[in-house]
């Protein structure tokens, strides 16, 4: 894939029937293929026209008028990928688009495999590694959280960052090999002091942006809510009508939701994961333990807890229940929010007056909402806590959802630990320029400053066949 032939072709639409389709070409003999199957009124040619313009024609195919087009002339350098390409807007019958196609590697065309168009760009050094990564992310966004963070990936913001940061330890690692060069002269380039600082502070770059991946995760495979309490407090309930769909079996009989089950969902522009758990009692049997286990499992992993209580309970119940899990949730920064359920069965007296009770475990940093699952009372009023949760912690910074780079920069961070426990060590300087070009090659291995083609196709072999 790194050694493509001259020219591809690929249909860009998706599959199936539409009302226009398009049919893409990149390489050295784009607009010549394209001149051999398609006739223009004045018996004009593509060759020789204005980047960025559209040409009205026809396209035969075997000696008889196949449809009639559009097509777009895209010059090198002034083009997605960096080369001359021509887009073919047809109408969107699969049987044209698949002739169109076939037709033009009939002319000397070949097909094009997933993702080359974008491994073109990046290989004529249209967009960077990062930015082209970002090409797949724009494609497969769900959300606005999850477009907003490809969009600031491919606008090279944070490739910028990056490539600003490799600089500067580059020119640290050459005033530490420069110091090695004259070490029988025993000659220091560079203050340690002034060294020690500047690893401190590229470390808390990459530290932060390894971080944020935690919330990248999150926007990207949607933030993980768990729905717990006691059996028969409504769980299934809530979490089919928060789904608006019957995804779980609902039941009167106690312990009916023996697994966890999930479903996602888009509030406001968020994802989220929804888990319906077992109900936590002291199991009947070894099935029924095992799912409590796992129900405590997801419990764990989740960011936001919603605990469904029975209105209808005692308020110190209710209270004694949610706390035995909040320190644990509240710990690693979980988020709580206590559903009195079932408020279609009890007078609005009584549930004002249990929400009252319940105000103290606000101070614990537990929200107390009154829902009724069966019926929708109060969901809205969920909804719109639930966004809040997951939103008000959001970085407005840059956000790493991609978890290769992840990886490089969990490593590039053990690295750079590394140099800064040698300066302040006063250790010798081989080791302080090994650690810190270990460091290097990892934010290059990102921004993408690496020859090994086997990383390459496997990036852009996840892209779809035509991007």
């Amino acid at each position: 894939m790194l050694h493509p032939p001259s020219t591809i072709a690929a249909i860009a639409s998706p599959a199936g029937t539409g009302a226009i389709a398009i049919v893409r070409m990149s390489g050295n003999n784009s607009l010549g293929i394209a001149d051999k199957i398609l006739a223009l009124p004045q018996n004009k040619t593509l060759k020789g026209q204005k980047t960025y313009t559209l040409h009205y024609g026809k396209i035969l195919c075997h000696g008889r008028v196949l449809d009639e087009v559009v097509a777009a002339v895209f010059c090198a350098p002034h083009s997605y990928t960096g080369e001359d390409m021509v887009e073919i807007y047809c109408h969107g019958s699969v049987y044209i688009q698949q002739q169109i196609l076939q037709t033009l590697i009939d002319n000397g065309a070949a097909m094009a495999q997933p993702g080359e168009f974008t491994m073109r760009a990046f290989l004529n050094k249209k967009i960077d590694l990062p930015q082209a990564e970002a090409v797949e992310a724009l494609i497969a966004s769900q959300t606005a959280e999850m477009h907003r963070i490809a969009m600031q990936q491919m606008r090279g913001g944070y490739s910028a960052q990056l490539k600003a940061l490799r600089e500067e330890l580059l020119n640290f690692v050459s005033l530490v090999e420069l110091e090695l060069d004259f070490a029988e002269e025993n000659v220091e380039f560079a203050d340690r002091r002034e060294m020690q600082e500047l690893i401190g502070r590229i470390t808390a770059v990459v530290e932060g942006l390894a971080g944020s991946f935690a919330e990248g995760s999150a926007i990207k495979q949607g933030t993980p809510v768990a729905i717990a309490g006691k059996p028969n407090a409504g769980k299934s309930t809530l979490f089919n009508a928060l789904l608006n769909d019957e995804c779980a079996l609902v039941s009167p009989i106690a312990g009916t939701t023996r697994d966890a089950i999930d479903g996602t969902i888009t509030i406001g522009g968020v994802l989220f994961r929804l888990i319906d758990t077992a109900g936590l009692r002291t199991p009947a049997d070894h099935l029924e333990q095992m799912g409590i286990e796992r129900s405590r499992q997801k419990i764990g992993q989740a960011r936001i807890v919603l605990w469904l209580a029975d209105c209808g309970d005692a308020a110190d119940a209710i209270a004694s229940d949610v706390l035995q899990f909040a320190d644990e949730i509240t710990s690693r920064s979980g988020k709580i929010i206590l559903l009195l359920n079932k408020i279609d069965l009890m007078p609005d007296v009584s549930v004002k007056d249990k929400i009252k009770a319940l105000q103290t475990l606000t101070g614990r940093g537990i929200e107390v909402i009154s829902v009724s699952g069966k019926y929708g009372s109060g969901l809205q009023t969920l909804q719109e806590c639930l966004v809040q949760m997951a939103t008000q912690s959001r970085s407005e910074g840059y956000i790493v959802s991609n978890a290769r780079h992840y990886q490089a920069l969990v490593q590039c961070r053990h690295s750079l630990v590394c140099v800064r426990d040698a300066l302040n060590g006063g250790l010798g300087g081989e080791l302080i320029a090994f650690e810190a070009r270990k460091a290097i090659d990892c934010i290059s291995g990102i921004v993408g400053d690496i020859t090994d083609a086997d990383v390459l196709n496997n990036i852009f072999s996840r892209f779809c066949i035509g991007k």
